[in-house]
């Protein structure tokens, strides 16, 4: 498949909209006609992630995502206990504002997958609806989680220092770590990924989102039986060299799920939706499609 066009980031940022949720300013983005796709992004940045798949996504489906509190162009209160559970309780809020009463496929990105996670377990409890769930490259399970120098130094005592001190020459350096070798960001990618981190003075709040490592370590148990037990159609579209969450992570999701449907992108690596989004977007399409048969 050919390369996607995507969205500038300028152009992204004008089109989104403004929801309050629990006192703060929530920055969301809808499009398109049909079954509700709700799109997850992940750690450190923001819905923009999915520029490359917005436009065909949205020719299919109405396809919805914010930038969670605390990402991107949301609010990023300071000395806030961010959760992942509070950020699952964001998204269920999302689709009441806009008056989506009918289930939902998501699809999901790293520090995402773990909120895909909780409303998966929120599914089998009744207290959402799901149609289906694609993971791409996450810490789905703790013990298969290889988290980047940065992200251990954020969660230590010396966090908040580390936090101020980022910067786009530190996300350079961790993107190099993790994105596959051939498909690195180019300086403007890295401009734009700095920028909706920067946002209302982002990193001074990184070592509280970061909570999320010991908060997946928490929930595993109940996420991990929910993902055993839900008849929601799942499927992984993992970048196979990702150092964090690659093929090893996929091996993990193998040995615990039944009949586990895994698609491995060779050569790609922790962002594969930026990296090879043609390839995420044929995959996709096919896994819903072959639901509809």
């Amino acid at each position: 498949m050919s390369a996607l066009p995507g969205i500038a980031l300028a152009s992204w940022r004008s089109a989104g909209q403004d929801l309050r949720f629990n006192g703060h300013s929530i920055r969301y983005w809808t499009a398109g006609q049909g079954e509700p796709l709700l799109l997850i992004h992940g750690f450190p940045t923001a819905s923009w992630d999915w520029h490359y798949l917005w436009t065909p996504l949205t020719a299919r489906y109405r396809v919805i995502a914010c930038d969670m509190l605390g990402f991107g162009d949301s609010a990023k209160p300071r000395g806030h206990a961010y959760s992942l559970l509070e950020q699952a309780d964001l998204q269920q809020a999302l689709l009441a504002h806009l008056g989506v009463d009918k289930p939902v496929h998501v699809l999901a990105h790293d520090y995402g997958d773990s909120v895909a996670q909780e409303l998966l377990a929120r599914h089998q409890d009744g207290r959402i609806a799901l149609s289906s769930c694609v993971f791409l490259n996450g810490g789905l399970f703790p013990e298969t989680h290889h988290p980047v120098l940065v992200q251990k130094l954020l969660l230590s005592p010396i966090g908040p220092l580390i936090g101020r001190l980022f910067s786009r020459k530190k996300l350079a350096a961790s993107f190099a770590q993790v994105f596959g070798p051939h498909t690195q960001p180019s300086a403007s990618e890295l401009d734009d990924f700095w920028s909706l981190i920067a946002a209302n003075n982002g990193p001074a709040v990184m070592h509280r989102l970061i909570r999320y490592m010991p908060e997946r370590r928490v929930n595993r148990d109940r996420w991990v039986a929910a993902m055993q037990a839900t008849a929601v159609p799942m499927r992984i579209i993992d970048g196979a060299v990702d150092p964090i969450s690659g093929a090893h992570m996929v091996e993990r999701y193998r040995e615990l799920i039944a009949k586990p449907d895994t698609v491995l992108l060779e050569g790609i690596g922790h962002y594969p939706q930026t990296e090879a989004p043609a390839e995420v977007l044929e995959h996709y399409l096919q896994f819903r499609e072959r639901l509809e048969t």
